[in-house]
């Protein structure tokens, strides 16, 4: 493959597709007191799934944030990354308020809610950054942040429809509860705006709200 080629590309001059999964599971963090960093990261409600310690100079620390297939990971002897240095890791959520408002009861220090000026991604740092969620409310518009005791930084990103191809579109599945009754939400204020426009009420509401999630989640046009 040449340095102008793409993985994709490549693939299809040599005629073989790729055929196994690659699945990101484990996000390294470089923290300076690592139990005061599992104190941080338990305080948010996320899962410990490990605490091990072979020595005084090895510690492996493995937290899940809800709903998430990939995990973090902290300790003694795992990196040698400055602590604080890891920037604008994303954590994608389905209702930007609620996911601020649960860190904020505890206890945790989260910025005001703002979008970029420039569209749908943000800068580094807080240039660009503008007050209050994306005023179309697009998906992928709106964040949040936050910092571990270190300064490594988290980002809240809503995203409630998916471009095109980031999803299969017969996967209909939800990491959790919220999700899926944050999306139950969408559908029904959907289907409330397609009742006012018909002047009935419509009977097949059940068909209407599958379709608007299958389609959300495909990044497909939704329903009207």
């Amino acid at each position: 493959m040449n340095n102008g080629q793409t993985g994709s590309e490549a693939a299809a001059t040599t005629g073989n597709a790729r055929a196994v999964d690659m699945k990101l599971e484990v996000v390294v963090v470089p923290v300076t007191d690592v139990d005061r960093a599992k104190q941080f990261y338990a305080r948010l409600g996320w899962r410990l799934d490990v605490d091990i310690a072979k020595d005084d100079q090895f510690r492996v620390v493995h937290f899940t944030p809800p709903g998430s297939q990939c995990s973090l990971l902290f300790g003694k002897g795992v990196t040698t990354q400055a602590p604080g240095s890891v920037k604008g890791l994303h954590l994608i959520v389905s209702d930007i308020d609620a996911a601020r408002v649960d860190l904020v009861d505890r206890g945790v220090d989260v910025s005001e809610i703002f979008h970029d000026i420039g569209g749908v991604f943000h800068h580094a740092g807080e240039e660009g950054r503008v007050s209050g969620p994306h005023p179309a409310r697009t998906s992928y518009g709106s964040f949040a942040s936050f910092s571990d005791p270190d300064g490594n930084e988290w980002v809240f990103q809503e995203v409630t429809a998916r471009l095109p191809g980031r999803v299969d579109t017969r996967d209909t599945t939800f990491a959790s509860p919220m999700e899926l009754a944050s999306a139950l939400r969408r559908a029904a204020a959907a289907h409330g705006e397609h009742e006012k426009l018909t002047g009935r009420h419509d009977e097949n509401w059940p068909d209407r709200y599958a379709e608007f999630i299958v389609r959300e989640q495909a990044g497909a046009q939704l329903p009207t």
